[in-house]
Order: structure tokens, then sequence, then C-alpha cells
């Protein structure tokens, strides 16, 4: 993930000098855990305010940058609910989105893919991208596969599958797929665009093989990486891989490619 926090800590920043007085900032940043001495020490004046807290936050680890952040995002918005607007513009400039209050990486979860997705989904896809965006690997992971559960238990129980329990996570992606016929829908809009039946067959083929791999490849990291407890070792690349992946299978069964 290539989006730096520094950089969503500076847009919240200019939304507090333009938009607050310095005794409203200096509290909000107060509530934020920042240090209330130093803070006092900068008087009346903007520029060694803002000097001061820029480089406190620099010097933070990555779970005090993401928690600082949310809650000075947080008072921002609860404060003065009219700068969200400006303030998300700032935050998408950078690489940046708030979703329900929180900051999260438009690379690891964007909000307007978001929206197309099916509701019972959405929950555990914004989880995945906030644990992983605050270090909570193997919760990210454990999020990422919940809301492909989701999806799944709702599509079994719509098409009468079964008990979806007695499935695997893979064999659950593959059942639910077919099911909605999304290799069928695929194949008819290629169709329309002039796609030959020797093209379609083994594209089809390739692609559900494709996404039946992903699951394969999510299954595996849930069983070999992901506890409630945090205590297993995670390889950060393959969640941030896997919340994508769990994305791609939740925008298929959402049902733009149903038949």
């Amino acid at each position: 993930m290539n989006s730096n926090i520094n950089s969503a800590w500076c847009a919240a920043t200019a939304i507090l000098e333009e938009k607050f007085s310095l005794v409203e900032a200096k509290r909000i940043v107060e509530l934020a855990d920042f240090d209330v001495i130093q803070i006092a020490q900068t008087n009346d004046y903007w520029k060694p305010f803002i000097k001061l807290i820029k480089s406190e936050f620099f010097q933070f680890d990555d779970e005090r940058k993401c928690r600082s952040l949310n809650l000075v995002v947080e008072e921002i918005l609860n404060r003065k609910t009219e700068t969200q607007v400006q303030l998300e513009n700032y935050l998408s400039r950078l690489g940046w989105q708030i979703i329900e209050g929180n900051v999260i990486p438009i690379e690891l979860l964007d909000r307007a893919e978001l929206e197309e997705l099916d509701e019972v989904s959405r929950g555990d896809l914004i989880k995945a991208a906030k644990r992983f965006r605050d270090g909570d690997l193997s919760g990210a992971l454990s999020a990422a596969c919940g809301a492909v559960d989701s999806i799944t238990n709702k599509i079994y129980e719509d098409k009468n599958l079964g008990d979806p329990n007695k499935a695997s996570f893979q064999g659950r992606c593959t059942a639910t797929l077919k099911a909605v016929g999304v290799f069928t829908a695929i194949g008819d809009q290629l169709k329309d665009i002039d796609w030959k039946d020797s093209g379609i067959v083994p594209f089809n083929k390739n692609f559900e093989g494709s996404l039946n791999q992903a699951a394969f490849v999510m299954q595996n990291l849930r069983a070999n990486m992901s506890d409630v407890h945090g205590t297993k070792p995670v390889l950060k690349p393959l969640v941030f891989d896997s919340i994508k992946w769990a994305q791609i299978l939740v925008r298929l069964l959402s049902g733009e490619y149903h038949t």
C-alpha cells in the first residue's frame, strides 16, 4: 500500500487552519492525544502550532497515526459537518477518502465501488480495510473472508443450495458463482459485443479458474494466517491481495452479472 498517511494528516491540518479558530483547533488535537503542554506554548500563533502538530504526528508509529488522524477527522466533522466536502476533496487528491467516518486509502477500498456491492458484505469490507490500515493483518484477512461468507450465505439461502457450512470457502464461491449465472451472463454480454463462441468458451473457463484459484488462496490464508488473537505470522502483500479478491468476488455475486 503506497498511500502515505502523513499526506492525509496534512489535509486534515489544512481544514483546521482554514475552518476553525486556533482555540478550537488546539482543543481538537488535544482530544487526539497530542502534547497539551507543548500546544499551549505555541500561544496565539498558527504557524508554530501547525509546525508542532505536524512534527509530533510524523514521529508517531503507524497505529497511533491512524488513531490520531481519525479522532481529528471525527471531531472536525462533528463540529462542522459542512467541511466534509472540502476535506474529502483534499484527501482524494492524496489517495485517501472518508468511509463511515474513517480515513481509508482509496487503493485499498474505493467508496464509489463499495456502494455498488451488496450491503450484506459492505460492513466486513470496511472492517477489513480499517484493520489493514491499522496494522491488524490477521483481523483484516478474517474480515475480507467474512465479506465473502456473508454474500455466499445469502445466495445459498436464496437459491436453496443447502447448508453453506458444509462446504469449503472455495466450494461456496464456486457454487454461488454458478448458481447466480455469472459466467452465462458474461458470455451473453461478450456475444453482444460480437465475440465468437470460440473466444468466449476459453475465456470463461480461464476466468472461472482464476476465481476458483483466488478462493483457494483465501481459504488457505484464512486457515494458516488468521486467528482472533493475531498471533499467527501474516504476509502483508497477501492480505492486501485478499481484500481486493474479496471485493471482486462480492462484486460478481452482487447482481451485475446475474442471469
